[in-house]
């Protein structure tokens, strides 16, 4: 038997590669070419101006169409699925997708990739609609035990079909760049150039929305830096993916941080394939979700590039941070209260800053990599294909 050929349907709300993507894209981007030697693969996307409607990606062939709306979007990708009848379709985060390949594709085998919370509640797909597309999958891939722990508490009668592929990372991308004696030179050079020299830096990076948790830690560095006046907080991230467009929130954050402008400074935006030197002059890492994370990349990212990183204790983060070992977990319930004794422990302490990212990078190595998430997934793919 060849390779099994496989179709990955993005959701088509971004065009794949962009530097601007989300997640989604990001993960099928990293994964997909480091399976193309066990798997045939074809990476369905939206179109975009400065992309052609067909190319390639890391050598993985990629086909365009317009979106226009999620039901287009799928029409048009279909019409490519019934000239191709790849072994397994691969829907990536959307449910609904599965639902309009399976009515046309009656003996398609479908494959759901769940990566977030947020396209399986009730308030974006009703319970109904959400458990037809579940029973038309012939395997729905979650990328935490949190995720899987949640849909079987809602579908039992699923579970069988429910399996967890953590994600990864670029290690190439994120390395380490800080030892026990301090920067490497390229490093502490970038964070010169960035008018940090001799602060303790505090990086948050990702989108800014409630659920995100940024207030907390805005409210915790009134009093950090009143402990430590060398602390600056750096706000990595936008409202939206890709843009500087200010929300109510986003000028709420703005107006906390005018209590300590010294220690504040915000970074709208910054590409993908940049923000790995943020971390790498970075001290600590903060993730004050609020709210349910499925996985929470930015915990492995920080990982890998040996930072610290104190998270909420909620979600798929609970997979990634190991209290103690590789960072802190601070209580949802008391955020501000507890993000500034561990922040200011990983501050004032070199030695424990030094042994929590070393230990968070040989973790990463171990279990998050972009490579292991191919291989998990790839045998996956073959174990059905061969059925």
């Amino acid at each position: 038997m060849g390779r099994p050929s496989v179709a990955i349907v993005t959701p088509g709300s971004f065009p794949i590669p962009s530097a601007r993507g989300s997640s989604v894209e990001r993960v099928v981007e990293q994964v997909v070419p480091l399976a193309q030697h066990r798997l045939h693969c074809y990476i369905f996307g939206r179109t975009a101006k400065h992309l052609p409607s067909y190319g390639t990606i890391h050598g993985v062939p990629c086909y365009r169409v317009p979106y226009g709306s999620g039901a287009r979007y799928i029409q048009a990708v279909i019409r490519h699925l019934l000239l191709l009848r790849p072994d397994i379709i691969q829907v990536e985060n959307r449910p609904r997708y599965v639902l309009a390949i399976k009515k046309r594709m009656r003996h398609a085998r479908i494959f759901l990739y769940l990566h977030s919370m947020t396209y399986i509640s009730r308030t974006v797909i009703p319970a109904r609609t959400l458990r037809r597309a579940l029973q038309c999958a012939d395997r729905i891939m979650v990328n935490s035990m949190f995720l899987k722990e949640r849909l079987i508490s809602r579908f039992r009668d699923m579970e069988a079909k429910i399996v967890v592929n953590h994600l990864g990372v670029n290690l190439e991308q994120f390395q380490l760049h800080k030892s026990e004696f301090g920067y490497g030179n390229v490093t502490n050079d970038w964070k010169i150039r960035q008018g940090l020299s001799g602060r303790r830096i505090i990086l948050f990076a990702g989108r800014l929305n409630p659920q995100k948790g940024v207030h907390h830690l805005l409210e915790a560095m009134r009093y950090i830096a009143l402990i430590e006046p060398s602390a600056v907080l750096v706000i990595v991230g936008s409202a939206f993916y890709g843009s500087r467009r200010r929300t109510a929130y986003v000028r709420k954050l703005e107006r906390m941080a005018r209590r300590i402008p010294h220690h504040v400074r915000f970074i709208p935006y910054v590409p993908y394939d940049e923000i790995a030197r943020w971390f790498s002059i970075s001290d600590v890492v903060v993730v004050p979700s609020v709210r349910d994370e499925a996985f929470g990349l930015v915990n492995v990212e920080a990982m890998a590039a040996g930072v610290p990183v104190v998270a909420a204790r909620t979600g798929g983060i609970r997979e990634i941070v190991q209290h103690h070992i590789t960072g802190f977990l601070v209580d949802t319930q008391q955020l501000t209260k507890e993000l500034v004794p561990y922040i200011l422990y990983i501050l004032r302490d070199a030695s424990l800053q030094h042994r929590l990212g070393q230990a968070g990078a040989e973790r990463v190595q171990k279990y998050f990599t972009w490579q292991h998430t191919a291989d998990r997934w790839a045998s996956l793919i073959e174990q059905r294909a061969s059925v």
